[in-house]
This record gives C-alpha cells, structure tokens and sequence, in this order.
C-alpha cells in the first residue's frame, strides 16, 4: 500500500476528487497500482476497460487486479463474461453506461483497450447486432474457403485498413 500511495502523491496534486480518471497504458505499467492508490487516497470504484481482462480465468494471463485489490476496494467489469462467450466494445460500453448511471461514486477506469477509450469518449456507430443466422453462414465461410479466399475478395483499402490475421475483421 505504501508504493501505491507514493504512485499516487505524484499525481494527486493535479486530480479533481470529484472529477472522472481515465487511465490507459501497455500491460505492466502500473495502470492498475495507479487507480487503486487515487481510490484509496482520494475516493471512487474502478472499471475495467481491458477488452481481455472482462473475461472470466484470465486473471494471470492480462494482470488483473488481485482477488484482495479487487475486495478492498470495488471493482466492476473485471471476469463477468465467461470465456466461449462473445463480447465487444458494445457490450462493454452498454455495460459501462449502466454502470455509470447507477453508481455514484467517482469512476477511475482503467485499460489497455483504446479502443474501449474511444468508445467511451467519443460514441459507437448505432449498428444493429448480426442476426445469428448470418454470422453461421460467415462462419460456415470461413470453414470452408479459408482465410486466404476471403482476403482475396477484398478491395485494396479495406484490406489496407483492417487485421488481415483476424477472421472476424476479415470476415
């Protein structure tokens, strides 16, 4: 707790308490001793906005927040999504506008995600959900033709700007 404090009174001077903290960073920079410290010194519940770290028993593999961080002080949106399930930046922002809207205490989100950021700052498109019906039909594609079949039916500037590694970009 000591480190977290010393974390925290380098940037403390600068912080409204009253005011939302939004923390991004690569893994391992200490995004999360950050936000516990500015918790516990100036008061408020974190929130996750790692797309990996929603999922449920990745705790290891992302750096999640420990089981004795997580219960001295709240934490919200980390481990809730079991991990066949699928979850995007929509439903991650569908769950932080809920969470907002109920919770009175000062927000400090915490991630890696920048896209989660951009979402949260600047809005989604309003895009209908996939009916499932035809993403069993992409899918079903993607067996079998293969990735390198759907990349070769993309126009050059959609495969300039997409993960051509990712199936569910391609597809």
């Amino acid at each position: 707790m000591r480190d977290e404090i010393d974390i925290a009174a380098s940037v403390l001077p600068g912080l409204e308490p009253d005011r939302p903290v939004l923390i991004a960073g690569p893994t391992g920079a200490g995004k999360s001793a950050l936000a516990l410290a500015i918790a516990r010194v100036q008061g408020g519940v974190i929130i996750n906005a790692d797309a990996l770290q929603v999922y449920a028993g990745w705790r290891i593999l992302t750096a999640r927040p420990s089981p004795g961080d997580e219960a001295a002080t709240p934490h919200f949106l980390y481990g809730h999504v079991a991990q066949d399930q699928p979850y995007s930046v929509g439903h991650w922002l569908r769950n932080m506008s809920a969470l907002l809207q109920r919770e009175t205490r000062r927000p400090i989100i915490v991630g890696g995600t920048g896209l989660y950021f951009r979402a949260l700052t600047e809005g989604l498109a309003d895009i209908p959900p996939m009916p499932p019906a035809l993403r069993e039909a992409a899918d079903a594609r993607l067996r079998e033709r293969g990735l390198a079949a759907m990349l070769g039916e993309l126009d050059p500037e959609t495969r300039a700007r997409i993960d051509i590694q990712n199936p569910v970009r391609v597809q």
